[in-house]
């Protein structure tokens, strides 16, 4: 804990318990609990003292000291409530203490509300004597909420994820070590074995409660041990051996050489660095490490090289006011360690600087450390090797999400480096220090296709604009465009974030969409997307042979220009039967929406009545009425509403394959078509349908065969009903003939010829 923050807990704690004293209208039992709540608090033992002060509050809500130092209480675990309570405190009695306003720049500093407490700390730097010692830890302060508010406005994009409550308690989790094989997972927990169990004392000031317990009134650390079930569940940890987890403090540090040692801490002589060695299932008795690297200072955490030759080591034993600074030592010929060397000032500051650890090529440093330009608390950060130097680079500051304003330690990279561990204490977690993961967010591949709304056919040659922003709100964009025939498109985007999508084609939009796509923490995920919008390819031939028809208001009557494009639509069927249709009834909103869908499926039947009557067998037909639901244009003028009165017909494709292209009926005997030469010699627009067998099942359950002979100059096509219904269509040299058999036996029969 910082010096100041223990001086100015010491003052305010004498100062309360005269308060205490001093007030006859308490009732003794309350007291009595003040009293104890602040013995405890005295002794840093926060959580003991909590239950004291909320009994107090219970009975007197407006209690100012009591509401101030449980709020300074709950800092420790609950940031939010302490925020509450040292606000309420000093709303109820401005002066509740003579360093309230200290204390409420802390708490702001820990709920991201900088700008207050930079407020608040110049407010109390303003109450201090000119040479008065905590100005200079005052300015510190001030400076890590300025550093904070940098940090978090320019946030990196990273994914960080609580390891969950089968790790993380109520209590501190920190240290994590990961195995070579990134399947067991050692940490070290302050929780009583992992069952949450609270710790209290009875009104005599005893410890209630099972476990080790130590000075602050948590229980001791202990080394824990949990075999990953898959990527996000591990089983229950267990405790390791006795051998291990002694009388105090015991922290997990590494595992090295394959996994059978273990380096690790115990709060032996003021705090060493000892290891242990694998036993089988168990572990061997700790063992010092020797004097170069232990000392009667404090030794907090270590790291060895993979190669076993250097270890990096934070100790208290060279500084002047007994702070951290990070250390290393190489081995000896004699194969012990050699004589400690300062990783000099690039590193080390006047501050603590503690848990080292590189990465596997030995290229890159991460350290904690609460100076340089840390957010506050401790923060992790990283400096790179210089070989041409031959000394580390200056540290940079892992930045927002990483680090937050308050303690980040124990950064620890998995074995293949993809991602780190790390322990801190931040918002949303299960209480104190947590354990969580961190994850580089990592590009997407979005592919699929673009489909036209009214029939789900592909559209080829359309642009897609994929907009978003990196957490810093950095702009980001990203292009394709839709491939021909296929209406593919494939774009690579970063993860984790919504985009807006801006489909356009021939430089006119269509439409904008959103679209959120998931956090990836890796470079394989595909995401399927195929975007619907309401665009009509006018040139694809589809479309130009199958226009739709339209109606008088509230009238389903054909009129003559409808009997002539039906009249087309039948012959474009003969020519084509292989294609069966879907006939969908639209309005406008001029009627209730009830109202519409029973006119919608008139304007449908009597189309497929009319085609029915020209020769079109049932079964190469459905219909359906979307009343006013798929307006053409907004219904917001007699023209539009015009458009919306209309019978469509669409060409039912299988899921996945492009529209058909459909041959134009055969001209009438010396006639010209379209694209027909002077002479009057006809020529198809079409490739003719190729030789071969094929099947399908059409959205209501009818299947389809299709047969075409070598010559492509005969083609049969049968069909067969979800009620039995049959038809059988052959056409050879221009010539149909048709059968077919309903759901209730009635036969159908329909011959053609060129004549």
């Amino acid at each position: 804990m910082d010096n100041l923050v223990r001086r100015l807990l010491k003052a305010s704690c004498a100062f309360a318990l005269t308060a205490a004293v001093a007030q006859p209208a308490l009732a003794q039992s309350t007291r009595t609990q003040l009293k104890t709540a602040n013995k405890l608090f005295a002794q840093e033992n926060y959580r003991a003292a909590l239950p004291y002060y909320e009994q107090v509050l219970a009975k007197e809500p407006n209690n100012a000291q009591a509401l101030f130092r449980a709020g300074i209480s709950y800092m420790t675990f609950d940031k939010e409530k302490a925020s509450d309570y040292i606000y309420k405190a000093q709303r109820l009695k401005k002066n509740v203490s003579k360093d309230v306003e200290y204390w409420l720049g802390r708490v702001d500093h820990l709920n991201y509300n900088f700008d207050e407490a930079i407020t608040h700390f110049q407010a109390y730097n303003a109450t201090l004597k000119s040479k008065d010692t905590r100005k200079k830890e005052l300015a510190q302060l001030i400076q890590h909420s300025k550093n904070a508010k940098v940090q978090f406005n320019s946030p990196k994009d990273i994914f960080v994820k609580n390891l969950g409550p089968t790790i993380n308690t109520q209590w501190s989790e920190h240290s994590p070590v990961i195995s070579t094989d990134d399947k067991v997972l050692l940490f070290t927990s302050r929780s009583d074995n992992m069952s949450n169990a609270p710790v209290t004392e009875d009104m005599q000031g005893k410890k209630k409660g099972k476990g080790k317990i130590a000075a602050d009134g948590q229980y001791y650390e202990n080394i824990y041990e949990a075999k990953r079930i898959d990527d996000e569940n591990w089983e229950k940890p267990r405790s390791l051996s006795s051998v291990l987890n002694a009388k105090g403090h015991d922290a997990s540090i590494q595992v090295f050489d394959n996994d059978t040692k273990l380096l690790m801490y115990r709060n032996d002589e003021d705090g060493d660095i000892f290891y242990s060695e694998k036993s089988g299932t168990d572990w061997t008795e700790p063992k010092k490490l020797n004097n170069n690297i232990n000392s009667k200072s404090y030794e907090s955490d270590a790291y060895i090289t993979p190669d076993g030759l250097t270890i990096y080591f934070s100790t208290s034993k060279y500084s002047e006011d007994n702070t951290l600074d990070i250390y290393y030592a190489t081995r000896q010929p004699g194969g012990d360690w050699g004589a400690a060397k300062t990783l000099g000032t690039a590193i080390n500051t006047a501050y603590d600087d503690d848990s080292p650890f590189l990465s596997r090529d030995g290229k890159t440093l991460y350290f904690s450390s609460r100076g340089h330009n840390t957010m506050g608390g401790y923060d992790i950060f990283k400096s790179d090797w210089d070989s041409v130097g031959r000394k580390w680079g200056r540290p940079e500051n892992m930045g927002y999400p990483v680090n937050t304003p308050d303690d980040d330690t124990y950064y620890r990279l998995s074995p293949d480096g993809s991602y780190a561990y790390l322990s801190s204490y931040r918002i949303g977690g299960y209480g104190e220090k947590d354990i969580y993961t961190i994850n580089y967010i990592k590009n997407a591949i979005i592919r699929g296709r673009v489909l036209s709304q009214r029939d789900s056919t592909v559209i080829p040659g359309v642009e897609l604009v994929f907009s978003g922003t990196q957490a810093d709100k950095t702009a980001l964009s990203y292009r394709d465009i839709t491939k021909p025939v296929t209406g593919d498109y494939q774009v690579n985007v970063l993860s984790g974030r919504t985009y807006q999508v801006a489909v356009s084609k021939d430089g006119k939009n269509i439409e904008t969409q959103e679209f959120a796509v998931p956090i990836s923490t890796n470079d394989s995920t595909t995401i399927t997307k195929d975007f619907y919008v309401p665009y009509i390819d006018t040139l694809n031939p589809a479309y130009a042979t199958l226009k739709p028809i339209y109606f008088d208001t509230d009238k389903y009557k054909l009129r003559p220009e409808s009997i002539t494009e039906l009249n087309r639509i039948s012959e474009v069927l003969k020519a084509n039967p292989g294609i069966n249709i879907s006939i969908e009834g639209n309005c406008d909103s001029r009627n209730t929406d009830e109202y519409n869908m029973v006119l919608g499926q008139n304007r449908a039947d009597v189309a497929y009545n009319y085609l029915k009557k020209q020769g079109v067998a049932e079964t190469r037909m459905v219909t359906v009425s979307y009343g006013e639901r798929r307006p053409a244009a907004p219904n917001d003028s007699p023209e539009n509403m015009q458009l919306n009165r209309r019978t469509d017909f669409r060409v039912i494709t299988k899921e996945g394959d492009a529209a058909p292209v459909l041959s134009n009926p055969a001209p009438a005997s010396g006639a010209n078509s379209t694209g027909s030469s002077s002479t009057g010699t006809s020529t198809t627009t079409t490739a003719p349908l190729q030789p071969g067998k094929s099947k399908a099942k059409l959205p209501d359950g009818t299947k389809v065969k299709t047969k075409v002979d070598e010559d492509s100059d005969k083609v049969k096509v049968k069909t067969k009903g979800a009620n039995d219904e049959k038809s059988k269509t052959v056409t050879k040299d221009g010539t149909i003939d048709s059968k077919a058999k309903d759901a209730d036996g009635a036969k159908t029969k329909v011959k053609t010829d060129n004549d």
